[in-house]
């Protein structure tokens, strides 16, 4: 009986790698592994033409960045070449010219094995013999292209250009997130110092110094709980020593709220000259009516103080009630009416208080009253009442002890108060 061929199931031996290949191998992994988490774009290209490219033993190696803007190739950084190093970081070249240009346009590597035969090498470094440029892509995207270059015919083996074009899917990806990051950074700067500087111009908006009232003591604070906030408070000084106080909170918080803070700001001041309260809020609520955009609006109290008569008349456009201590106790002061600024046609009706000697007056706002502690508990009203009762009590004293009941929880929301002592 015939025998049946043997078939064997068994995989085919794996043949082992040259050594220099092995080495290669060891090497792409070593740079591949040094470029990953480099997100500093000056440290990492550095690394590339300087250290994991010189490793090939290429005589010169350069990375050029595409600038999409301007249609360009940015040299960003050199390695050997005495020519690209002369012309230094920023040296650029237009895309289509030279082996840089041409594997930029084209999006294909070049090998030149013999530059002296290669159509497209343009000279730089005289002992240079064979150059090879490769693409750096990151999803079709352009992100510039890596040359490394030797002084030796033919210099690159296939498979030396193999791992050349695998390391350069790594660098790619590398500069592409380097870019990126070093462009968010830049972003966040910038950011930054707008903030600070629209911090420095909202803060140059409040009073610089209490206002010095005959038998009075007045003091104000407010603590913005981002770099600008939409609460403010100031001392308007009017005719006859009378002096108008304000407190008001634009709804949101940022530098939207901010804006929307100046204007009323500086529309209020222009109709401070009007004797009445609730006159001025009124004119100052057809302004901000027709100016605001839909659903900003702004609640504020604004009253007039004065020293001869030791009163205080204020309205009220929807803030938080006016808490008054005196011999006769604690007491929220309620204006019959008063809408927000800017929702819509709003009347304002007139409150007036007398402040006897000792007596104690404070306009806050609901950064105050509403911010909470690490239990979800609110300030509330009634520590509000226990702490402005105390004969310490001030506006500075006020915003410690707020800070320290909302402590770990930190302050929620913008928190600004006006304190008059009598």
């Amino acid at each position: 009986m015939a025998s049946s061929p043997i078939v064997s199931t068994a995989e085919p031996i794996a043949r082992p790698l040259p050594f220099d290949q092995v080495e290669d191998l060891l090497k792409l992994q070593k740079a591949a592994q040094k470029i990953s988490s480099i997100l500093d774009l000056d440290l990492l290209v550095d690394k590339v033409v300087n250290e994991i490219a010189r490793s090939f033993g290429c005589l010169d190696s350069d990375i050029y960045l595409h600038n999409a803007d301007r249609g360009e190739l940015e040299l960003v950084c050199a390695h050997g070449c005495t020519g690209c190093e002369l012309h230094g970081p920023g040296h650029s070249l237009k895309i289509g010219k030279g082996m840089v240009g041409y594997v930029a346009s084209t999006g294909q590597m070049r090998y030149a094995p013999d530059v002296r035969k290669d159509p497209y090498y343009v000279g730089c470094e005289p002992s240079t013999q064979s150059e090879v440029a490769i693409p750096l892509h990151v999803e079709g995207e352009l992100v510039g292209v890596f040359t490394a270059s030797h002084n030796a015919l033919d210099a690159f083996s296939p498979c030396q250009l193999r791992l050349l074009q695998a390391l350069c899917s790594d660098v790619a990806v590398a500069v592409h997130n380097a870019r990126r990051f070093r462009q968010e950074q830049r972003q966040r700067e910038q950011l930054s110092r707008e903030a600070h500087e629209a911090r420095v111009i909202q803060q140059a908006l409040l009073p610089k110094s209490s206002p010095d009232i005959p038998g009075f003591a007045v003091s104000g604070l407010s603590i913005p709980v981002g770099a600008v906030g939409g609460d403010w408070y100031d001392f308007i000084p009017l005719d006859e020593g009378r002096w108008g106080l304000v407190l008001a909170d634009v709804a949101g918080k940022g530098t939207a709220a901010a804006l929307l803070m100046s204007a009323t700001r500086g529309i209020l001041r222009s109709l401070s000259a009007c004797p009445r309260p609730g006159e001025v809020l009124a004119k100052l609520n057809r302004v901000l009516t027709e100016d605001f955009p839909a659903g900003r609006f702004v609640t504020l109290v604004y009253a007039v103080l004065d020293p001869s008569q030791r009163t205080i008349t204020f309205a009220n456009a929807g803030h938080l009630r006016p808490l008054v201590i005196s011999g006769g106790g604690a007491q929220f002061l309620d204006a019959e009416k008063g809408m927000p600024l800017g929702l819509g046609p709003s009347d304002f009706s007139e409150v007036r208080a007398v402040l006897p000697q000792g007596s104690r007056l404070v306009f806050y706002s609901d950064g105050i009253t509403e911010a909470v502690n690490a239990e979800g508990e609110e300030y509330g009203t009634e520590r509000l009442q226990r702490h402005v009762s105390q004969p310490a009590a001030s506006a500075e004293s006020l915003l410690d002890d707020v800070r320290r009941f909302a402590s770990g929880n930190g302050l929620q929301d913008d928190a600004s108060v006006i304190f008059v002592k009598a």
